[in-house]
C-alpha cells in the first residue's frame, strides 16, 4: 500500500473513532462487499419509526414516498432528487393511514429531541446504478 493510501486509512480510521466516541454514532461496520446496499437504510428507518409509535401503514406509505422521491431516472436529475428527499426529512412525509383517516405528518428526523434520532456510521458502502459509488464513510 502507498503511503498516500495509509494516510488516508489513518484518516478514515480517525474520523470513525470521533464520530463513534466523540458523538455517540453507531459502528455499522465496512459494507463495501455488503450486497444490496442503497442510499435509504429502510430496516433502520422501519425500526426507528415503529419505536417512535408510527403505524405501519404510515410506515409503509412514508418509505414508498421517500423512495420515490431519492429515485434517479426518467430524465430525473440528481439535484430535483436531493431537493424532493430534503424536503421530507426537514417537513416529514404528509400522508394518511387510510381512506377516511385524516393527514399526518410521519417525520423522519426529530428536529425538536435531535438526541432521540438514530446516528450511525459505516466506511466503504457500495452503491451499485448507472454508476458503482462507494465513499470512504456514510452517516
Amino acid at each position: 500500500m502507498s503511503n498516500v493510501g495509509q494516510r488516508e486509512r489513518a484518516t478514515q480510521n480517525r474520523i470513525v473513532q470521533f464520530f463513534q466516541t466523540d458523538l455517540g454514532y453507531r459502528y455499522l461496520g465496512d459494507w463495501q462487499d455488503r450486497a444490496n446496499n442503497k442510499n435509504i437504510e429502510v430496516s433502520i428507518l422501519i425500526d426507528w419509526l415503529k419505536k417512535r409509535g408510527v403505524s405501519e401503514a404510515l410506515i409503509n406509505r412514508a418509505i414508498r414516498q421517500l423512495d420515490t422521491a431519492a429515485a434517479l431516472g426518467e430524465g430525473k436529475k440528481l439535484y430535483y432528487a436531493n431537493k424532493e428527499v430534503y424536503r421530507l426529512l426537514r417537513y416529514g412525509v404528509k400522508d394518511k393511514e387510510g381512506a377516511g383517516h385524516l393527514n399526518e405528518t410521519v417525520w423522519l428526523i426529530d428536529w425538536k429531541n435531535p438526541e432521540a434520532n438514530d446516528f450511525a456510521i459505516a466506511e466503504e458502502v457500495s452503491i451499485k446504478g448507472e454508476n458503482k459509488k462507494r465513499p470512504d464513510i456514510v452517516l
